[in-house]
């Protein structure tokens, strides 16, 4: 490996590290608790959004992987999975698209519409994991058994509105670094 293939691959480590710290800061220090299913309303997905939309697929997805997960294991340890899997394809999905932007221009249209798709996989993704995946895996580990169908419906309102406050922000992030950027 070159000293500069080995610099970016440092500069990128540096950049994954200082998003998911502040990831982690803003999952666990704003914690609302939702007594449904005993999960937290946070805003961790800033971090992993504003991630995604300002270096790609890559570093979103490893920003929602790790921020985020580490966070839950500080006293919410059976949402480490559903965590890790639904935030790392937030970031992933919305850093495809922010890196289609980068291609074809950067219109806030586009950032917005990234946004939303982050916005649908956080409620869906925890939706399902916690009526479907988390019901199934508690049959045979009852670690598991935190929450149903009733509980994640429950959640949804909370979810969304996590999401959309997130993305407020993450969207006010990326317009500060693009017009320094430019």
């Amino acid at each position: 490996m070159t000293q500069e293939a080995q610099q970016k691959q440092l500069i990128t480590i540096g950049i994954i590290a200082a998003y998911a710290t502040l990831a982690f800061v803003g999952t666990t220090i704003i914690r609302v608790p939702l007594p449904a299913t005993g999960g937290y309303f946070n805003l961790g997905d800033t971090f992993v959004m504003a991630a995604a939309l300002l270096h790609g697929p890559l570093i979103g997805g490893a920003v929602g992987l790790i921020g985020p997960a580490l966070s839950d294991a500080i006293g919410f340890p059976q949402f480490i999975l559903a965590t890790a899997v639904v935030k790392g394809i937030e970031g992933i999905m919305v850093g495809l698209v922010g890196t289609s932007l980068r291609k074809n221009g950067s219109s806030s249209l586009r950032v917005i519409m990234a946004l939303i798709l982050g916005i649908i996989i956080l409620v869906a993704g925890y939706y399902v994991f916690e009526a479907m995946i988390y019901p199934a895996l508690a049959k045979s580990v009852p670690f598991y058994g935190v929450t149903d169908a009733k509980a994640a419906l429950a959640e949804i309102v909370p979810n969304l509105l996590q999401g959309v406050l997130s993305a407020v922000i993450a969207f006010g992030i990326w317009r500060i670094f693009i017009g320094v950027r430019k």
